[in-house]
């Protein structure tokens, strides 16, 4: 009689068993084979920034002002710093100098034209002399607009002591100091920009599983395991070059930015399918730190779950297929 009663009550199991990945846990048990899943690799990823902006000296000089540091975020064209050449200030000085004495002339010349012209007017001047004080008042004037285009010029120089951020980021490092002598083109800051990615590198084999838009799961900050998945990431870009043997691959994911960069984050990226036994949650039971599944005898045993995975929780060692397991009663509620 026993025998006839498992043998009615096998199908119904088995047939749980082919239920898709929502399946409810049943109070009839789970019958334990071995299935295919995805391969999940546990891979370290680094935060790393997709561009990197340099803000750049374009004058020698002194630096004066330096109000960029390490780990400040900052907007584009936000001023970081202030250079300044202090024989730029001694030209613009002297132009400007110049500039007065030329006014001066033109004062001058203006009136010798206003009394030539007057005794023209009278015929007590000639025509040459009238031409000599236009001459002399036009010849003022240009040297009047020279030197101002020359005072400009070194306005222009002189503000290009500010240095300003390229585009919107967070400032890596700053390798100047203040009161410090810079040339042009010195490095001042270098901004990764806002754009982060994970970026990891897997083993050549695993190449042809790799395609861009692929699931990456990301594990939880600091997580000293691989069941702590904390959200999912995607395959953002595959690079063509192989680098020591090794496929490069950047992750896109939300909420980088809090990282630090360079930060390393664990990642589970599948690579292909392998057999797994994969138990339904409401199976497993976890108390004081050590998982449980209870055979349908009512004894218990001990098992090393793995990673969740399409179905459930993949079971390593513990388990047998054929095993029949029952649900704990508060997963059945």
């Amino acid at each position: 009689m026993r025998f006839l009663i498992r043998m009615l009550f096998l199908p119904a199991a088995l047939s749980l068993f082919c239920l898709p990945m929502a399946q409810q846990v049943s109070a009839q048990g789970f019958n334990v084979e071995v299935t295919e899943v995805s391969d999940w690799r546990p891979v370290f990823g680094k935060v790393q920034s997709v561009k990197r902006a340099l803000a750049r000296a374009r004058l020698s000089g002194s630096l004066v002002e330096l109000s960029a540091d390490e780990g400040d975020s900052v907007a584009a064209d936000q001023v970081l710093a202030r250079v300044v050449d202090d024989k730029l200030a001694l030209e613009i000085a002297g132009v400007e100098a110049g500039i007065r004495a030329l006014e001066a002339q033109i004062t001058l010349a203006e009136i010798d034209l206003a009394r030539v012209l007057e005794l023209r007017e009278r015929g007590a001047s000639p025509k040459t002399a009238v031409d000599q004080a236009q001459t002399a008042l036009s010849v003022a004037e240009e040297n009047h607009a020279a030197q101002q285009a020359q005072r400009d010029l070194l306005l222009a120089r002189q503000g290009e002591g500010i240095v300003r951020a390229p585009e919107a980021g967070r400032i890596l490092s700053v390798p100047v100091v203040e009161g410090m002598f810079v040339n042009p083109g010195e490095t001042v800051a270098t901004i990764a920009t806002e754009n982060f990615v994970l970026r990891t590198e897997l083993p050549e084999r695993h190449a042809r599983y790799l395609g861009a838009g692929d699931t990456v799961r990301i594990l939880a900050r600091g997580a000293l395991t691989n069941t702590e998945v904390q959200s999912d990431g995607r395959i953002a870009k595959i690079y063509p070059e192989l680098v020591a043997g090794q496929v490069v691959v950047d992750v896109a994911a939300e909420g980088l930015g809090d990282f630090f960069v360079g930060e390393r984050v664990r990642l589970l990226i599948a690579t292909g399918q392998r057999p797994a036994i994969v138990v339904p949650d409401g199976y497993l039971e976890q108390r004081n730190g050590v998982t449980f599944a209870r055979l349908e005898n009512a004894s218990e045993v001990v098992v090393q779950p793995g990673v969740s995975v399409d179905g459930g929780i993949e079971v390593l060692a513990g388990l047998k297929p054929g095993d029949r397991l029952a649900a704990y009663e508060a997963a059945q509620q």
